[in-house]
């Protein structure tokens, strides 16, 4: 039996996993976010382990002799977060979230200090990022940076808690712009940068290498004989990758769910850090992963729900099975800013082209367009970079809808996959994770790929007219920019 652990922002997750790969049981607790001031986001670290605490206990409540069986644990996590520790292992401060914007200024700062900072962590310095947060800190908070003995993200925290050893993985590491990404290790001119070093981070393991063993009083409280394994883990988009299989180079996945995602495994690191694109460590060894992020995809599709006060199910459906042409209407899914390739916090969404004829299907569509057209800007980006993709998996709650995976299809130009369990979260990665630090088995005899149902293939026409369509939404940018800003 293996157990995988989602520490996120809105809840923690967990699943219980047997030999055959069968999910035998899951839980979720929910966690609440603190905005004290506008821009800022935080959670209290006790609040994830309480949260912990309580998702195993209501597994053993539902499969006590299965749990007590369990071999390894892995943790999969919410990115960026900056978990800060005193030399006792108290934590200083409530954490930093990777949604917080308070360091955008700090980011030039960084930026200036090290110039090398976009080759060697092959990143742009985003506010998300944790490297920042601290330059924030010891601005803003002196008395607590000067006090601040290790720098933890929020899965190593949970870790910690487990295990008592501080321990984090290449993925996640990947995201705190410390990390020389190529080498796999901390980079010391990256540390220097934000006046730390070494001795302030945590030791590195690759994210299916054993981390420690849990503490046997927490063994104990869940019945295990032995106390199981904790694997090293992942980064959430990782680990959403291990549960896919996306191991090899070449594996690529659409991820349609609050934010989306584009990520193309590949087996070098390779950077594109000025079209926002992010080039991380995958969790496996001698592997990386680049990504194009969106910051507003099924959210888009919840935003226009709420707007017109009708279900999201039942705004898809007049619009069919698939797309027969495309919206006369524009949509630019800006909510919340975006990232990739643009980089702007500031740029807002907005309609384009409307008419006396533009109708709720008209604009629903557009929705789902709007958002197909920023996966190219990613797709077009991570081209830039070097990487070509001939297909890909569509994950999250946006892939219950074939009539979006057409329109992605004929947007990006490739086949795209509907899934089994298209809904599947990091945990189950991690429960992967763990099994492979338990065992030792190799990566792929244990990530193996979920049933695929059915390829949605582009068709020439409507690839030529979507192809028309995405670049007069590229040409608006730069007016939406100049209205917005």
């Amino acid at each position: 039996m293996f157990l995988g652990l989602d520490i996120g922002t809105s809840a923690v997750k967990a699943v219980l996993v047997d030999g055959d790969q069968k999910v035998l049981a899951t839980t979720e607790t929910p966690l609440a976010i603190s905005r004290p001031h506008p821009g800022f986001s935080e959670q209290n670290p006790e609040d994830w382990w309480q949260a912990t605490l309580d998702s195993i206990d209501a597994l053993k409540a539902q499969q006590p002799a299965a749990l007590s069986a369990v071999q390894g644990i892995g943790l999969s996590g919410q990115m960026h977060g900056a978990v800060l520790l005193d030399a006792a292992g108290a934590v200083l401060r409530p954490a930093i979230l990777w949604n917080d914007g308070r360091s955008s200024a700090e980011c030039r700062e960084l930026e200036e200090r090290f110039p090398a900072l976009h080759q060697v962590a092959g990143n742009l310095a985003f506010p998300g990022f944790t490297a920042p947060k601290l330059i924030w800190v010891k601005k803003h908070e002196p008395e607590i940076f000067a006090r601040t003995a290790k720098v933890l993200l929020p899965k190593a925290y949970v870790g910690y808690r487990l295990t008592g050893e501080m321990v984090e993985e290449m993925s996640d590491a990947s995201g705190t712009l410390w990390l020389d990404v190529a080498r796999r290790d901390w980079s010391d001119e990256a540390l220097a940068a934000t006046d730390l070093s070494r001795d302030h981070m945590p030791r590195l393991v690759e994210g299916n290498a054993a981390a420690g063993r849990i503490k046997g009083e927490l063994a104990a409280r869940w019945g295990m004989a032995t106390p199981p394994v904790l694997a090293g883990g992942a980064g959430d988009n990782a680990a959403g990758a291990v549960g896919l299989g996306a191991i090899g180079a070449g594996n690529a996945f659409v991820s349609l769910g609050t934010s989306g995602v584009l990520w193309a495994t590949t087996d070098r690191y390779a950077p594109n850090p000025q079209s926002s694109v992010h080039a991380f460590c995958h969790a496996i060894p001698a592997t990386w992963h680049q990504m194009g992020v969106i910051l507003s995809a099924a959210s888009a599709l919840g935003w226009w729900s709420e707007a017109m006060k009708i279900a999201p199910g039942d705004l898809l459906a007049p619009l069919g099975d698939a797309p027969s042409a495309p919206s006369p209407a524009l949509f630019l899914p800006y909510l919340s800013g975006e990232r990739t390739p643009h980089n702007d916090t500031a740029i807002r969404g907005a309609f384009i082209g409307l008419d006396h004829d533009a109708s709720r299907e008209t604009l629903t569509q557009a929705v789902l367009e709007g958002v197909a057209f920023a996966f190219k800007d990613c797709l077009d980006a991570l081209g830039a970079a070097g990487t070509k993709l001939d297909q890909a998996d569509v994950i999250g709650g946006g892939s219950r809808s074939r009539f979006w995976i057409g329109v992605l299809a004929n947007v990006l130009g490739l086949p795209l996959n509907r899934i089994e369990d298209g809904e599947r979260g990091g945990a189950f990665g991690a429960a992967r994770l763990a099994r492979m630090a338990a065992t030792g088995e190799a990566p792929s005899s244990v990530c193996l790929p979920p049933r695929r149902l059915e390829t949605i293939h582009p068709t020439p026409d409507l690839q030529n007219a979507y192809a028309a369509r995405h670049a007069r939404y590229r040409a608006l940018y730069p007016a939406l920019k100049g209205a917005t800003s």
